[in-house]
């Protein structure tokens, strides 16, 4: 008996954002005041789950970093996090520049984030164990103390935490989201805010898929010198991965094509087999713009201000936090949403908002992602040669 394919998350948050749009035009105050409750329930989870899912996640994610090939080990890392925190910044300094022209300052927010007319039937609060800040400073120091030590008892454990942690967000909150993004839009339709919305998703969609060009442009063409051969050709190379990480949206995924084409660039198949995998977890580029500039335009409109070194601490901590995020579904903002919150004060809508607008650009991020970790690799590749 054939098995039915499931229907992928982007086009149940698709229909989430269309549906809440549509009903928000009918439905009855009762009606929407049930879903503000759904919506209120979800986001104390959310605000429950997340320090543990920083903790869940990080800590065994550098701990995992700990197994490796020493100073190969440290460079690939190094290199990667500097690609990430280059991505994030160039894509800072764009949306400086850029969305003054972009986003239509009419069309603030800000009521939407602060209280309504319609309020939920009841308010159930869930207190998290301990906050944002502890959270980071413990899987950090934990994780750091796990890769040191190379023990076993511990690291089991928090292995297991971990796989507890990809339950709840492959099994509660993934599948619950989109009926959350449905309360979302829902309620901004009620307050006439869904067109404002809309258009800014669109916008920001093109702007974030061109900026993603320009970082892969960057980074093969400083591949390119490096190994003394044509950027443009390097980047050639890598389009299937670039093409197949659109389809999949899965770094894990795409690790196959990756690697072959990886190999295809010059790269030596021992270089290749460590570097690749590793990149898949630990180079961000992609997923750090989206972030940002998601980010940025909700502050924006909801009426706050763009500081560089507010947003500066942002990017260092994002960079960090969300090479927990490949192999979960929706993972690398499911990991932000932590540094989202402690360092840019972001409240349950504006969550809500980010993992929308996340979720309608995931392929572009992931496809800049593996592709950048070609240039990653050649890089590695001709380091290795000199040290030989």
């Amino acid at each position: 008996m054939a098995k039915k394919k499931s229907l992928g998350l982007l086009p149940r948050v698709v229909a989430g954002i269309v549906l809440g749009i549509v009903c928000g035009l009918f439905f009855p105050q009762g009606l929407v005041r049930l879903f503000l409750t759904f919506n209120d329930l979800f986001g104390q989870f959310l605000s429950f789950i997340v320090p543990l899912l920083i903790l869940g996640l990080i800590a065994p994610g550098i701990a995992d970093l700990g197994r490796g090939a020493g100073r190969l080990l440290l460079f690939t890392v190094l290199l990667a996090y500097g690609f990430t925190l280059f991505a994030g910044f160039f894509t800072f300094g764009v949306a400086v520049f850029s969305f003054p022209f972009v986003l239509d300052s009419s069309a603030s927010l800000v009521a939407f984030t602060q209280p309504q007319e319609l309020l939920p039937y009841f308010h159930l609060p869930i207190a998290p164990l301990f906050d944002v800040t502890s959270a980071l400073v413990l899987a950090f120091t934990l994780g750091l103390g796990m890769a040191f030590i190379q023990g076993t008892a511990l690291k089991s454990i928090m292995q297991d935490f971990r796989e507890i942690i990809h339950r709840v967000i492959s099994a509660v909150i993934i599948p619950l989201l989109p009926l959350y993004i449905f309360g979302i839009f829902l309620n901004m339709t009620v307050n006439g805010q869904a067109a404002a919305v809309l258009g800014v998703f669109a916008k920001i969609i093109v702007l974030i898929f061109a900026i993603t060009l320009v970082v892969l442009l960057i980074q093969f063409s400083l591949a390119g010198w490096a190994a003394h051969k044509n950027p443009f050709t390097l980047l050639k190379t890598m389009l299937p991965a670039y093409f197949t990480a659109l389809g999949t949206a899965s770094s894990a995924a795409t690790i196959p094509v990756t690697y072959e084409q990886t190999k295809k660039l010059g790269v030596r198949d021992d270089v290749a087999s460590f570097t690749v995998p590793l990149c898949a977890n630990i180079h961000m580029s992609g997923s750090t713009v989206k972030i940002t500039a998601c980010a940025m335009a909700v502050v924006l409109l909801t009426g706050g201000e763009l500081h560089f070194w507010q947003f500066a601490g942002f990017v260092c901590m994002l960079g960090v936090s969300i090479m927990a995020g490949p192999g979960v579904p929706g993972g690398a903002i499911m990991a932000s949403l932590g540094v989202l919150q402690k360092m840019l004060g972001f409240n349950e809508q504006m969550l809500g908002l980010m993992i929308a607008l996340y979720i309608a650009m995931d392929s572009f991020g992931t496809a800049c992602n593996v592709t950048g970790d070609g240039a990653v690799a050649v890089l590695i590749n001709r380091l290795y040669k000199k040290e030989k």
